[in-house]
């Protein structure tokens, strides 16, 4: 179903439309004319833009929480990342979150990334009560890790995030899993 919400634009492009109906009614009945029909096309083209403002759809919010989720692990913030899972959370590797984030406080111990960007844009599908994202980020690591001296500088990481809305309409990530480093197949064991 189309929704304006995530298409503001569609609302812009209706008010041309709108607009090229009252330049053709002002033409054909002259003696009609009135400066409050001008207001029309500037009410449907306003609607857009201030519809995106006011309303956060299920898209954006998602987009936000992986925008999140990628500044927290460049800050190596444990608070953050933990913020951001769900308590049921499950992976591959790890039970429970519990499990996860002890894992995230032995690696961020040594202090290991310096920087994490996004290279692609993530591909998402949003099958409301879940979503799933793809994402595709560069780890750079801080040049004096154990990783940056034994293996590589950087990396590039395909993760697939498992979402799951919350009964307060928030979006909470209840999975991911790491499906490539450097374009290889790999799995959480594997890290």
């Amino acid at each position: 179903m189309f929704n304006f919400f995530e298409q503001p634009w569609t609302l812009i492009g209706t008010a041309v439309i709108v607009l090229f109906g009252v330049l053709t009614y002002r033409s054909v009945w002259p003696e009609k004319r009135a400066f409050r029909q001008w207001l029309l096309p500037l009410i449907v083209a306003a609607a857009g833009p201030g519809l995106d403002v006011l309303v956060t759809t299920d898209l954006e919010k998602i987009t936000a929480l992986l925008k999140t989720s990628i500044q927290a692990v460049q800050q190596e913030n444990i608070n953050t990342i933990s913020s951001i899972l769900a308590e049921d959370y499950q992976d591959s590797q790890h039970n429970t979150k519990a499990d996860l984030m002890r894992t995230c406080s032995s690696k961020f111990a040594q202090s290991l990334v310096e920087k994490c960007k996004k290279t692609a844009s993530p591909l998402i599908e949003l099958s409301p009560p879940t979503a799933l994202a793809t994402i595709f980020v560069t780890i750079h690591f801080d040049k004096n890790s154990y990783v940056a001296q034994n293996y590589k500088a950087w990396i590039m990481v395909k993760a697939q995030l498992h979402f799951k809305k919350q009964p307060d309409k928030s979006w909470l990530i209840n999975r991911a899993e790491i499906l490539e480093i450097d374009r290889r197949p790999v799995r959480w064991r594997q890290i």
